[in-house]
């Protein structure tokens, strides 16, 4: 059970690692244009576009990746507690 919460631990920090990449190659131009943007976005915009009812857009900043990451790790702490119940 324990190599399980190590699994998704590493997995969501994977994740995690992943939509911060994404949100920084917003700041190059063209960058998204690239075969790793595209990579990168092609593994972020599924997630992502739960959110986007949300309307987290506050002048030119959005803070949709900001609340995506801390609901993924929310939701990976009360999985991992659930988790930890049935041990």
């Amino acid at each position: 059970m324990y190599q399980l919460l190590s699994l998704l631990n590493d997995a969501v920090q994977i994740y995690t690692f992943i939509l911060v990449i994404y949100a920084l190659l917003s700041w190059f131009p063209g960058a998204y244009d690239s075969a790793f943007g595209r990579l990168i976005a092609k593994i972020s915009e599924p997630y992502l576009s739960l959110f986007d009812r949300l309307n987290l857009h506050i002048g030119m900043i959005d803070f949709t990746i900001i609340v995506a990451v801390v609901v993924l790790q929310l939701a990976a702490g009360g999985l991992s507690i659930i988790l930890r119940m049935f041990v």
